[in-house]
């Protein structure tokens, strides 16, 4: 058949990097016969309807806990206007703190998940951050507060690594930036699942694991471990710098306003309760761009640019943001915050996509994958102090902080573009392959 797939040589990784490991690999490993020594083909429209079911299956149960997570970790600030602070006997400074801490539980959850699979790893984190985000009902005063989110980013710090690198074990690499920005809603109504059925016969299990390697056989995993060698190439790749430092300062912001963006709008003028509603509108149109960006940067098989343009728009509305703080007109104050809340973090998929398809083999995707996350915890870690309770209501100082940090954001952005075209022009002069722009 003409559009049957065979098992005839993979082009593999597009970098030019050493793979002596995978080149050396027989062609064995990187496929199975069927009982009759035959070698596994599959037409196109196979491999649609198997790629369709993975979206059914697997991303509406990374969706649905993602939700769960998200639900837990941004209703708090929900919450602080609704006397939150009084009710539990904290200060607002205390309150940062405990955000903070939120942020701190780092651990090195993917090399925990490369040992013991999704199956193990994701459902214990899902049970663990359960029980404590029930028992937060509980809590009263400093102490309880403190412990309970350390608790909680202790629990919940793995899952959203392990779940993007999960999804590059389900996908092509042309297949994963839309899948990230998916992955990142978080907060859709995603069908209830029951869980992760069978897929049936040997046939569609083989096609699943070698349409993936095929594409690019760095994903191939003979080891349970990351060797010591990928956790220092990942560790010494400079070119992840300003990728990390446009997640850290680029997502601080949006932590500050998932905890005060409710009491900001209530400081316009709004009523206390209201204001939630309100701005729920910019997390209901942030699904929207989410979606967008991810859909416009696999479509135009472009990652860079997009995290620009993502960064460039929140640039501009930060600056909106701190030239309207002594203006009276309450609608205006709420239309360009609620924009910037619509704008946040859309780039943010797209530029962790961009650093999956530039890592060299699965234990380098992992590592890096678990680094992407870490950055965005260290924005909660600095986002979590920006706004003080010296400078309220306004906070004028805070929002120079913001603005200064975006800045700093927008210029790591256009480093991170230039590098890779740079490197490229490079690449093609050697004759060597390019790096995923």
């Amino acid at each position: 058949m003409a559009d049957e797939k065979n098992i005839a040589g993979s082009s593999g990784s597009e970098l030019g990097v050493d793979e002596k490991n995978i080149v050396n690999l027989s062609e064995s490993q990187f496929s199975r016969s069927d009982d009759e020594g035959q070698e596994i083909t599959w037409t196109d429209e196979e491999e649609k309807v198997l790629v369709r079911r993975i979206d059914f299956i697997v991303m509406p149960l990374l969706i649905l806990a993602f939700f769960a997570l998200q639900i837990d970790r941004g209703n708090i600030g929900n919450a602080m206007t609704d006397f939150f602070l009084q009710d539990i006997g904290i200060t607002q400074f205390q309150f940062n703190v405990g955000q903070q801490l939120l942020s701190a539980g780092i651990i090195p959850s993917n090399m925990i998940l490369y040992r013991l699979g999704p199956t193990v790893w994701l459902g214990s984190q899902i049970v663990a951050w359960g029980f404590v985000a029930a028992f937060q009902a509980f809590q009263k005063g400093l102490g309880p507060f403190l412990v309970t989110r350390l608790l909680l980013g202790l629990c919940e710090a793995g899952f959203i690594p392990a779940g993007l690198f999960t999804l590059t074990r389900w996908y092509k690499r042309g297949e994963t930036t839309k899948r990230f920005s998916i992955y990142f809603l978080g907060n859709l109504c995603a069908s209830a699942c029951s869980g992760l059925i069978a897929y049936g016969i040997e046939r569609e299990a083989q096609i699943l694991q070698q349409r993936v390697l095929r594409d690019d056989p760095s994903k191939f995993q003979p080891r349970k471990n990351v060797s010591w060698t990928e956790l220092k190439a990942t560790l010494t790749n400079w070119r992840l710098l300003p990728h990390i430092c446009t997640t850290v300062l680029g997502m601080a912001p949006a932590h500050t306003m998932g905890s005060y963006a409710p009491t900001l709008v209530v400081s316009f003028g709004f009523d206390r309760l209201k204001s939630n509603a309100m701005l729920s509108i910019g997390g209901w149109i942030l699904l929207v761009t989410n979606l967008v960006w991810g859909f416009g940067a696999e479509k135009t098989k472009l990652r860079g640019p997009w995290v620009f343009l993502g960064v460039l728009i929140l640039w501009g509305l930060t600056i909106g943001n701190r030239v309207l703080i002594d203006s009276k007109n309450a609608n205006l104050r709420f239309g360009v915050l609620v924009t910037a809340t619509a704008f946040q973090t859309q780039w943010h998929a797209i530029n962790g996509a961009w650093m999956s398809l530039n890592a060299r083999s699965a234990g380098e995707r992992s590592i890096t994958m678990a680094i992407f996350v870490m950055g965005a915890n260290l924005a909660g870690i600095i986002g979590s102090q920006i706004f003080q309770a010296k400078d309220a209501p306004l906070y004028r100082t805070g929002w120079t902080v913001i603005m200064a940090l975006m800045s700093v954001a927008l210029l790591m952005s256009v480093i991170a573009n230039v590098q890779y075209w740079l490197l490229n022009r490079f690449q093609k002069r050697k004759g060597e392959a390019r790096y995923h722009y």
